[in-house]
């Protein structure tokens, strides 16, 4: 038996893969101690049996030798920099890769590549929230407290996350408190809720306001710990002026009984916790929604205290450490900002170059594939871990992005619907195949050992990554554990300190938190309780104002499209698509509507139903839910389609497109 880790969410639950990849639960991880994994995690094993694996390089589809790839790839990299310049190669991550393999790719895109064009797909994961935390506490840790502290809560607000499908095992810490859940759907969370809000698509913003000015014309802040822990709460009070509860009615639907509800009770205990996810943070807004939330917890006196505080519900499996450590447009590994002169200095110094040679900020993700191609933009992508063509917003466009480039290089272990559009494609090793760390969403760094040994013929991400370095005349590390060595020291001194964990370390305590700055530091599970990481330890209120949603509804497109999980799924899908169990419990895409829009438009249960935005169309079979609200239609992104609808306008500080509101036509298909 090896003991790893899930390959999917950001709980990264523990588990065991036995003789015929025989999946088994550990009980030594805090995040699944009880033993549970999720339908996902159970069938995680034939992952590694799939009949559909890649196994050699295709270059233009054609199977041939790894040098022939290699070189091919070398050279026509070398050529597009030639004639266009360095950053004319561009370089997309994912939020699934190990962090040694997404310290690797920041620096190959800076070192071997001299590019600032890199980026990765957690752009479109929790950017926001860690805007919104950077801002307000000084440093972005996911949950910046263990997992196992939300069963000791008294009160649990979950806002815009559905944890019961996206993330089973966490249910499990929140079946003490009472739960507050606010989403604009009646999810399996919400049916497992003491009290649900359910605003209309894009006024989370507003309604946190209201919340918060509910809190202060009851009087139920903490005036003590606003005093003694935060700055700037006279600002924000008279910016909430306006957000008078009946207002903050009309604009979300919420009425103002639930709102009150909701603060009183949060207000009355001694521990409560605020956490947002994707549904509060997927908008041109999203940062200051967060910021909202976040103001909130503050003025009832939650973060930095025991058994209370404010959380951001990671997506991705490695969401948190994959932004960590370099392969995000403005960051060095460290979570130092690329623009610091002394952060430079510091990486520069570990990776042998001068710090002038490392480039600046680069272009957002959703920035960078819409440059694709383009006169002033990359003209060739190097793509590890993501599926962009069902991941995208406007998916459709980004599709023809793609399609305009001179190369585009991907590494994936199955045909993914990004990967068949390569010219060249390389057969990379999976989750436990490898081994590498990983950091789930408390902050947590934990180890996957490799536990079976990859089929013939291919080989890991690092591989591929040092043997383009050496054609392009530089030595990279290829073995995981050298890689984190490096790792280790780059990150020393940086927000998110990595030097004082070993592998040695987090197998012998299950995990060890960060910052952890030397190897005698037991790790920081709780790192507000003192002070906040600003430069005076105070954490800050910030004032925001609600604005609409980039596109509202209209006589041409009435309705508004939500987008996101289902339990059966993960992501873009191209791994549980290929599941059959999973495929067996959701088969194919489908469109969520109410039964009252339903009878309106003479739409049955199972009906094909066409979907309509601005950007595309896209076709699925119609649910009839009460579940959901009347002005209001739901997509599974898993599939194709769903992303061709969605709303690529940007939110201004975190570059977070606007996926979870869409003004869409839903008809019946002929």
């Amino acid at each position: 038996m090896t003991a790893t880790h899930c390959p999917y969410c950001a709980l990264q639950c523990g588990m065991e893969i036995g003789p015929g990849v025989a999946i088994t639960p550990r009980t030594d991880i805090p995040a699944n101690s009880s033993g549970a994994l999720c339908q996902k995690g159970w069938t995680a094993g034939e992952l590694l049996t799939n009949g559909e694996r890649l196994t050699t390089p295709l270059l233009h589809g054609e199977p041939v030798a790894w040098d022939v790839a290699l070189d091919y790839v070398a050279d026509r990299l070398s050529a597009i920099r030639a004639e266009h310049g360095p950053h004319a190669v561009a370089v997309f991550g994912g939020g699934g890769l190990t962090n040694e393999k997404a310290y690797s790719l920041g620096k190959f895109a800076r070192v071997a590549l001299g590019t600032s064009q890199i980026d990765y797909n957690g752009r479109f994961c929790m950017s926001s929230a860690a805007a919104a935390s950077i801002r307000a506490f000084g440093m972005d840790r996911g949950m910046p407290f263990p997992i196992t502290d939300l069963a000791e809560a008294d009160v649990v607000l979950l806002a815009g996350a559905n944890v019961a499908e996206t993330m089973p095992p966490f249910v499990r810490h929140v079946t003490g408190p009472r739960v507050i859940v606010i989403d604009p759907r009646r999810t399996q969370t919400a049916k497992l809720a003491w009290l649900h809000l359910q605003p209309a698509p894009g006024t989370d913003l507003a309604l946190a306001l209201g919340l918060l000015h509910l809190a202060i014309a009851d009087e139920l802040v903490d005036e003590a710990y606003v005093a003694a822990r935060t700055t700037g709460f006279e600002e924000v009070r008279t910016s909430l002026s306006a957000w008078w509860p009946e207002r903050v009615e009309r604009i979300t639907g919420v009425p103002v009984h639930q709102m009150r509800q909701a603060v009183r009770a949060m207000a009355a205990v001694d521990k409560a916790y605020i956490l947002t996810g994707r549904g509060a943070e997927q908008h041109a807004k999203g940062t200051d929604t967060v910021t909202a939330y976040i103001n909130l917890a503050l003025a009832l006196g939650l973060p930095g205290r025991h058994g209370s505080g404010y959380g951001c519900v990671t997506g991705q499996g490695n969401g948190q450490g994959g932004r960590e450590h370099g392969q995000k447009a403005d960051q060095l590994p460290g979570y130092r900002k690329i623009d610091d002169p002394a952060a430079r200095a510091h990486v520069a110094g570990v990776w042998g170059i001068d710090p002038e040679d490392i480039p600046g900020p680069g272009r957002s993700a959703y920035e960078l594939l819409d440059a694709l191609g383009t006169r002033e933009g990359p003209r060739a992508l190097l793509l590890f871990g993501s599926n962009p063509i069902i991941s995208a917003p406007a998916s459709e466009h980004v599709a023809g992005r793609i399609a305009a480039l001179d190369l585009l290089v991907t590494c994936d272990f199955v045909m993914s619907e990004t990967a068949a559009l390569a010219d060249v494609v390389f057969p990379v090793t999976q989750w436990a195949e490898e081994s590498g760390t990983m950091t789930n969403l408390e902050g947590r760094v934990l180890l996957r050992q490799r536990a079976v040994a990859p089929p013939e013929g291919v080989r890991s991400d690092l591989d591929v990554i040092a043997a383009l370095a050496e054609r392009l005349g530089h030595s990279f590390e290829t073995e995981p554990v050298q890689v984190f060595d490096e790792l280790r020291r780059a990150s020393a001194g940086g927000p998110a300190d990595y030097s004082g964990i070993t592998y040695e370390r987090i197998t012998a305590e299950t995990g060890v938190f960060w910052p952890c700055p030397t190897q005698d530091h037991p790790g920081t599970p709780r790192p507000f309780l003192d002070s906040f990481a600003t430069p005076d330890g105070r954490a800050n209120f910030v004032p925001v104002q609600h604005r609409p949603p980039a596109e509202e509804i209209d006589g041409d497109y009435p309705l508004y499209l939500s987008t996101g999980r289902v339990l059966a799924h993960y992501q873009s899908g191209a791994q549980t698509r290929r599941i059959a169990p999973l495929v067996q419990a959701a088969p194919e895409p489908y469109v969520e509507l109410h039964p009252d829009l339903a009878e309106q438009l003479d739409i049955g249960p199972g009906d094909v139903v066409r979907v309509t935005s601005r950007r595309g169309e896209a076709k699925a079979v119609a649910r009839i839910s009460d579940a959901i609200r009347r002005d209001t239609v739901f997509m599974p992104f898993h599939w194709e389609g769903a992303n061709r609808l969605t709303n690529p306008a940007l939110d201004p500080t975190s570059r977070m497109p606007e996926f979870k509101v869409s003004a869409v036509r839903v008809e019946r298909d002929s």
